[in-house]
């Protein structure tokens, strides 16, 4: 990916992504005791290295509070320091551009959450186990890694941890194997994935498997198991009027994870998503957060930003689904929750661009209604059949792939009969909200 000279390809996270390498493939293996709250892992990483002619040095990702004991590159000792988050390694010999090359890293410690504006980021410990919410940030509180949205890599995550827990991560559980008092888990993530995607949740859960047009699974405590069967029966409606919408699933699979405890919001990862024992009341009060991380596995996890300005891609499409739900479940029409909610912003500071909201504002609310208003225009524009035909044709072109604003404006304009260059200022790189959406019945 080329840059124009003096201009940063991570503008909101300089201090994060490293350069002269892409990642093909993670290999995590971790050792975790939920009491003691003490991790024994290593990660082997394999790389391609992009640097002309070669790369004598590279940097990883890694918490300072993580301490490393070891590294090989290639099966041979590197020097190595590990200061500020970053992991700075030195092989016995450079690496040649275009070459693969393999990094294990041993390391451990006691793992928790990295600081940021939105609280604490990455593998945080729950009353009895541990969530893994990684966005936009917190990957290198768990696994050396380059944090960078664009770099999506293959993983496979083996978790040895107490029998007594349940191990969820990204993927296919391809094994699990018991022995005295401990259980190993091992899952394989064949899809490219951003290492903010990556995930493990560990509880005293129990698991039931769902019927619908993609496997699906509840993993939750034993006690919420009623409220949890009513509050997702509808899941798999979801996920057969969004595949018609949107494109087949991506995945192979959809697990959702409700914990014990409380959690403010939602958290997504690739193939999974995670909710607090608040989300569910039995009465399917909080219908359309499911709807909205559901979408995100189109929409942020098969579809990714490769710059983190680019959030409406994720969140604003994500918004737009659970509209798209409320309408095909019988309730708000798209058209009333879009004229509602254009209310709502337009009585709202207009400070800041919806593709380029600045780091700050990476999740007000704003960008995620403000990125359904514009989904909504656009649909109004360019009539349904061209919308949806819009909508199937990104989430194939771009599957498992990277994206951005222009590449989706310029898609767009494929499925105009009209010139979209007016309505993409307005509503992407304008500050103030347009005075109105144009009349059409939706």
């Amino acid at each position: 990916m080329s840059v124009a000279p003096g201009v940063s390809r991570r503008p909101y996270f300089p201090e994060r992504g490293n350069e002269g390498y892409w990642v093909e493939h993670y290999e995590l293996s971790l050792d975790y005791r939920v009491g003691a709250g003490r991790l024994r892992a290593s990660a082997v990483i394999s790389a391609f290295a992009s640097r002309s002619p070669s790369l004598p040095a590279f940097t990883l990702d890694l918490s300072s509070s993580l301490r490393v004991s070891g590294v090989l590159v290639d099966g041979e000792p590197a020097r190595y320091t590990h200061r500020g988050d970053k992991l700075r390694i030195t092989p016995a010999r450079p690496l040649h551009e275009g070459t693969l090359f393999a990094v294990d890293v041993r390391y451990g410690g006691d793992p928790r959450p990295l600081t940021s504006r939105w609280g604490g980021l990455g593998w945080d410990r729950l009353t009895d186990g541990v969530i893994v919410a990684g966005q936009p940030t917190g990957a290198p509180s768990w696994f050396p890694c380059n944090d960078d949205p664009a770099d999506k890599a293959t993983y496979r995550v083996t978790v040895t941890t107490g029998s007594a827990y349940e191990v969820v991560a990204n993927g296919r559980l391809a094994d699990r194997r018991r022995a005295a008092s401990t259980t190993t888990w091992v899952y394989e993530q064949p899809q490219p994935m951003a290492t903010y995607l990556a995930s493990v949740q560990i509880g005293r859960y129990q698991s039931a498997e769902v019927p619908g047009p993609v496997p699906q699974r509840l993993v939750h405590p034993a006690r919420l198991a009623s409220r949890v069967r009513a509050d997702f029966a509808r899941q798999p409606a979801m996920i057969a009027l969004f595949s018609d919408l949107f494109g087949p699933y991506p995945f192979a699979g959809y697990t959702v994870v409700v914990t014990a405890d409380d959690l403010e919001i939602p958290v997504e990862a690739q193939g999974m998503s995670i909710f607090g024992a608040n989300h569910v009341d039995g009465r399917r009060g909080e219908e359309r957060l499911i709807a909205h991380e559901l979408a995100h596995q189109w929409f942020g996890n098969s579809l990714t930003l490769e710059d983190w300005r680019d959030i409406w891609l994720h969140e604003g499409f994500a918004a737009y689904a659970e509209w798209l739900w409320s309408q095909a479940s019988g309730e708000e029409t798209a058209d009333a929750l879009a004229a509602r909610w254009h209310r709502r912003l337009a009585a709202l500071p207009q400070d800041f661009t919806l593709a380029d909201p600045g780091a700050r504002r990476l999740f007000d609310d704003r960008v995620y209604k403000r990125g359904a208003l514009t989904l909504h225009a656009l649909r109004r524009a360019i009539g349904d059949e061209a919308f949806f035909a819009l909508l199937r044709e990104w989430t194939a072109t771009y599957q498992h792939g990277g994206v951005t604003t222009e590449r989706f404006t310029r898609l767009a304009a494929r499925h105009a009969a009209t010139p979209l260059d007016d309505l993409f200022a307005e509503w992407l790189h304008t500050e103030r909200l347009p005075a109105s959406l144009t009349r059409r019945t939706v």
